[in-house]
């Protein structure tokens, strides 16, 4: 079963061929301005590698930074028209308050708060008015809106508020794009309203970069279906994108770590990916990356839909190295994927972290002559700051003060020193240039169910078991083969002054695709 992962990076386009838990060959390429280009040269390259026929492909998993970046710049993103249900509740905070202005101006299009919404027992405040919803949506058909998030008052609870709102709106306006917010959020309705506000901002986009995608594929002349991996480790078929494109953000630094995972077989650890322009360190738990369990802010704005708790610094292998008034600095500023055109070793004008290395001995790669005038107190400094970088980003991820397993990843892995203070073992596996890709190709098919239940209701047990079938169940029509889905992942939060012994339920299920052997999933 011939599979292809490819990890479009910041600096970087990764591709690697699996058969099995096998990998028959890799490429790490630039990544290019016109990023399907970059994916037909990454894809033609691996495969021609691998000595093999486009034909022979059975499967591709691409992993992409397109709609963070889209969004973070506020580019290429649609206006949109908000609509609440929770009136007269929640008037004092409109939608988008507290968004940057600069973001908010890329995205505002009209927004309305219509009664409607749930109580925290689940009970309506008010009832749907179904004529101010048609009302609101004809008003932003006026106004030529095109995309329409809907969010309600505690809608976790009862998502048939959102849903009633959902098909009115589509009703009004043909053809439009509806995210509801139940769909992507937890509780908290700001942070909610605010992630399918986002979802509905890139859905246009996501058409885009998904058909681009396909074509590229086509054009190769491979006709194995396309998944995209998400932020959790698993994958969504190209259609879902089109519907949820949120849910690809941070899969990048996911990605690697499920390809440290696979290429060493450990499952828990701290793995420390470290690219061209940052270094992401996240937590493996069982496998998978350790999800954050606060609010994040992407672009400025707080959300809380699932994301992993990654911390970025800004080191790389093209991080900008400046000595100014005495003063040592090292990054965030990066070359990026100009990195083999600005940096010293590679003929050059900028000093980068690659170069400190080099100049330290610690690495042969490019000419090391280009980086010979450089004095061994200022390359010494320069190579000590960076290590005390690693390490403190290290020890900020550890929940306790003992030594841990690290895995170092990513093509600017050379970075490191071979001891890293706090790591009891540090691997750095064959071929850790490219876990990124490998994760992508690796990536298994998951659901998540995320319930408020009562324990007086039904009991703790029963419940649970409901949970954890349902989110076996959304697994296998995700794609996942019902023999390989297993739970991952169990999470309870009491919730406090709700009655009946309330409580919040997640629940992640996983499984291979169901065309993938067996085998891979046994070695991770």
């Amino acid at each position: 079963m011939l599979r292809i992962g490819v990890d479009v990076g910041g600096t970087n386009t990764d591709a690697v061929v699996l058969d099995g838990s096998s990998i028959l060959a890799s490429v790490k390429s630039p990544t290019t301005e016109d990023i399907s280009a970059g994916v037909i040269n990454a894809v033609g390259q691996v495969v021609g590698q691998a000595g093999l026929d486009m034909a022979a492909i059975s499967s591709v998993m691409i992993g992409t930074t397109q709609f963070t970046n889209a969004f973070v710049q506020a580019r290429g993103l649609t206006r949109v028209g908000v609509m609440r249900l929770g009136a007269p509740a929640t008037r004092s905070l409109p939608p988008l308050v507290a968004w940057p202005e600069a973001m908010r101006a890329a995205v505002f299009g009209d927004s309305e708060i219509l009664p409607g919404g749930y109580q925290v027992d689940g009970s309506a405040i008010t009832g749907l008015d179904e004529e101010a919803v048609r009302r609101t949506a004809r008003r932003f058909a006026d106004r030529g809106l095109s995309a329409v998030a809907v969010s309600s008052v505690f809608g976790p609870l009862n998502r048939e508020g959102e849903a009633q709102a959902a098909a009115i709106i589509a009703e009004e306006i043909p053809g439009v794009s509806v995210t509801q917010a139940t769909d992507i959020g937890r509780l908290g309705l700001l942070e909610r309203e605010s992630a399918a506000v986002m979802n509905a901002s890139l859905r246009e986009l996501s058409v885009l970069v998904v058909d681009a995608f396909e074509t590229a594929l086509k054009e190769l002349g491979i006709a194995a279906p396309l998944y995209i991996t998400q932020n959790d480790g698993t994958l969504m078929q190209a259609s879902a994108v089109k519907q949820f494109p949120v849910l690809t953000f941070a899969s990048g630094p996911t990605n690697s770590m499920r390809g440290a995972a696979f290429l060493t077989g450990e499952s828990n650890a701290i793995v420390v990916d470290i690219g061209g322009t940052t270094t992401d360190v996240g937590v493996l738990v069982d496998g998978f990356p350790r999800e954050s369990s606060i609010n994040v802010d992407i672009g400025g704005v707080r959300t809380n839909f699932r994301m992993p708790d990654i911390l970025s610094i800004g080191l790389g292998g093209g991080s900008r190295v400046v000595e100014s008034d005495g003063e040592l600095s090292i990054g965030p500023q990066s070359v990026g994927h100009d990195i083999l055109t600005e940096s010293k070793v590679f003929g050059g004008q900028t000093l980068t972290a690659t170069d400190i290395v080099v100049a330290a001995g610690r690495a042969s790669i490019g000419s090391q002559w280009s980086v010979a005038d450089l004095s061994a107190d200022f390359v010494r400094t320069a190579d000590e700051r960076m290590q005390q970088m690693l390490e403190e980003a290290v020890d900020r991820m550890k929940t306790g003060s003992g030594d841990v397993v690290v895995i170092m990843v990513g093509g600017g892995a050379i970075l490191a020193r071979d001891e890293l203070q706090g790591a009891g073992r540090l691997l750095v596996p064959e071929q850790s240039g490219v876990a990124n890709a490998v994760g992508a190709a690796i990536a298994q098919v998951g659901g998540e169910v995320d319930r408020v239940v009562s324990f007086d209701d039904e009991g703790r047990e029963q419940a649970l078991e409901r949970v954890k079938s349902q989110a076996i169940e959304q697994a296998v029509a995700a794609g996942a083969s019902a023999d390989s889905t297993r739970v991952v992942d169990v999470e309870e939060i009491p919730l406090a002054y709700v009655p009946g012994h309330s409580v919040r339920v997640r629940v992640k299920a996983v499984g291979d695709l169901a065309q993938v052997s067996q085998a891979v999933g046994a070695a991770v």
